[in-house]
């Protein structure tokens, strides 16, 4: 089975993150799979927004931990990733709108797929969360974005404590559009592509590239402040212990190093 399912429908494609067995995890083949899968809607013109989902009870658990252990055991390099927090993001810097329709638990890179999208609703389900410091590694796109979508104390709050969001919560700030029964999410979901796609293409189209430009204003300063702080971050030895004790499944011993 592949990663990533992609499904096109009369006026819109469903992106189906498809690694249910680890909560849909950001690694394996699923991003080399959304990389052809968006080059083919891109190119067809009868396709007028993207759907984003997930398989089984997980819209996504984030980066693939037991991967990034593996990484780090092989003495992958930890800076890298906050220097491109961004690179595995496609949807907000797609001309055509993207929806996602949070089907469960939406964790670190995974909120941080959501939070790409233009238009966010989700399931009851659903819970939110950005786990990363419980790791010893920090956030990486939504380190950026989170606080130019909700209420800066709000994203300070999710960012620090790596608490848990509920729906209701995810409501209240601004970070979902939407809360709906999970029978009603991708048919909701489909009713928001239509109404998107009855509407000119170009202006859509250039409603967005407006907008995002506002929000990305001065990102890339933001990225290149992330990779120097990443240098002492995610090359540490606190960084290579959050991973491994999640493996392990036990409590990370924290050196501060």
């Amino acid at each position: 089975m592949p990663d990533l399912i992609y499904e096109k429908f009369d006026n819109h494609a469903v992106f189906t993150m498809n690694r249910p067995e680890r909560l849909n995890a950001l690694g394996g083949t699923m991003q080399a799979e959304l990389n052809e899968a968006l080059a083919d809607f891109s190119a067809d013109a009868g396709m007028r927004a993207g759907i984003v989902t997930g398989a089984g009870r997980a819209f996504s658990a984030g980066a693939d931990l037991k991967e990034m252990s593996a990484r780090n055991a092989g003495g992958g390099n930890g800076a890298s990733l906050g220097a491109t927090a961004g690179a595995s993001m496609r949807f907000a810097r797609h001309p055509k709108p993207f929806i996602a329709a949070v089907n469960g638990l939406c964790l670190a890179g995974g909120l941080e797929r959501a939070l790409d999208c233009d238009i966010r609703i989700c399931s009851t389900e659903a819970y939110f969360g950005l786990f990363e410091v419980k790791r010893g590694i920090m956030p990486g796109y939504a380190v950026h974005h989170l606080g130019r979508l909700v209420p800066f104390g709000e994203a300070m709050y999710i960012l620090l404590t790596a608490d848990r969001l509920e729906p209701g919560d995810a409501l209240r700030i601004g970070l979902v559009h939407e809360v709906v029964q999970p029978e009603r999410l991708l048919p909701r979901a489909v009713e928001i592509a239509q109404m998107i796609a009855a509407n000119a293409p170009l202006a859509v189209e250039g409603t967005k590239a407006i907008a995002h430009h506002w929000r990305e204003l001065q990102l890339d300063d933001s990225y290149r402040l992330a990779s120097w702080v990443g240098r002492v971050v995610l090359d540490s030895e606190d960084a290579r212990e959050g991973p491994l004790a999640f493996v392990e499944k036990r409590p990370p011993i924290w050196k501060g190093h």
